[in-house]
């Protein structure tokens, strides 16, 4: 087959695919609405960056005006809110238990009388794990409260005894941390989350789609058809099903960038270009795991469960929630068959860091690599397509 032969037998394939998906609304909602719906989903859900004026109980035994002033300044922390007050730690207890509010700040009696008489009284503060985000944040700012409470009553004891303020300051802080965030300045949960979870989504959807796109045509028995179309060349027949699916994600994709990188104005050091084109070899890389699974369970069913469970696994493997590097070492081994794991580490070179782009080639190599896949189950996809007998 001569390569112009070639190219016009896959616009024979690209006309019929594209009949096939005009013809079926599930192609429309997984490709089109599904992955804007996701972003748009979760940006809306995180657009504050943080979570704010989150709930927490305050037990009051001091009742003093130390104790109602160190109440004020809690409060006044942008991630804290002291939703409810009381003298009785089983009713703030029973709070957290019901799940109206995330921590207890508890200031016990005789607080202020004890600080101001050099003796060390005790501020205590719970929180409840189940809410990981919020006991986090909730911690922090009950921890810095107390810390800054030390250092009120310090400094007032200080004064008293007639030390000057760089003498008193420099017993309370000896050592000044100057700290930095590096790529996420803002700790912007948006910034952290929404890079990777939409493509995430996205990566799932095309698993599915290319899933679908290959099982349907063994089930409803018109797999030969789609091969006769191809000349009975496999290469051409999956090229050319596959590049309408190529160029609708991709286009997708790009729009989920020019949402995070243009609207949101999400960091982007690098410009625009390494970014796309690790959008681009994301969906392509995605496309021929598609084509793997199908072709290594060449049943619909099995081969969307396939897709479905790999999917979901890649957003616990990317190492977006935990490190990758604490894993274990065969689970850091398998991190690597995830393609959204070498977008994420492009991302975080390119777009965060702003690194040169030496440092990130590999990632894209990796990209690259998935599309020898196929290769691998291509005898035993075309077997299947030409003689598999559907089992319901």
């Amino acid at each position: 087959m001569t390569i112009r032969q070639g190219i016009k037998n896959i616009r024979v394939v690209v006309k019929r695919e594209m009949k096939r998906l005009v013809s079926h609304p599930l192609y429309f909602f997984c490709m089109l609405i599904a992955p804007v719906f996701s972003v748009v989903f979760f940006l809306t859900l995180m657009q504050e960056g943080l979570p704010t004026n989150m709930p927490v109980a305050v037990v009051d035994l001091d009742n003093t005006a130390t104790s109602r002033n160190l109440i004020r300044q809690l409060d006044a922390f942008e991630q804290t809110a002291v939703a409810f007050q009381t003298t009785s730690f089983t009713e703030a207890r029973q709070e957290v238990q019901k799940g109206n509010v995330y921590g207890i700040f508890y200031i016990p009696s005789g607080f202020s009388v004890e600080a101001s008489t050099g003796k060390q009284p005790q501020l205590s503060f719970y929180t409840n794990a189940s809410y990981l985000i919020a006991a986090s944040l909730l911690f922090r700012d009950m921890k810095t409260m107390s810390v800054l409470a030390g250092a009120a009553v310090g400094l007032q004891t200080g004064t008293a005894k007639g030390y000057t303020k760089e003498q008193i300051m420099g017993q309370l802080q000896p050592i000044v941390v100057d700290t930095h965030a590096i790529g996420n300045p803002w700790l912007n949960y948006s910034i952290y989350l929404n890079n990777i979870m939409p493509l995430g989504v996205l990566q799932l959807l095309i698993f599915l789609i290319t899933v679908f796109s290959i099982g349907t045509e063994i089930k409803y028995a018109t797999s030969r058809k789609w091969l006769q179309s191809g000349e009975h060349s496999l290469l051409v027949a999956l090229i050319g099903k596959l590049l309408p699916h190529t160029i609708i994600f991709t286009m997708v994709g790009f729009l989920i960038a020019a949402i995070l990188y243009g609207f949101n104005s999400f960091p982007l050091h690098n410009g625009w270009l390494p970014m796309l084109v690790a959008l681009f070899l994301l969906v392509i890389a995605s496309q021929a795991m598609g084509v793997f699974m199908i072709g290594v369970l060449p049943t619909l069913r099995l081969g969307l469960s396939f897709a479905s469970l790999f999917g979901m696994l890649a957003f616990s493997f990317v190492g977006l929630s935990y490190p990758v590097l604490d894993m274990y070492p065969p689970i850091q081994a398998l991190a690597t068959l995830f393609p959204l794991r070498h977008y994420f580490l492009i991302y975080v070179d390119q777009a965060l860091n702003g690194r040169d782009l030496i440092y990130s080639w590999s990632e894209y190599v990796w990209l690259l690599g998935f599309l020898i896949l196929p290769l691998f189950i291509g005898k035993n996809l075309q077997k299947a397509l030409l003689s598999f007998r559907y089992m319901p």
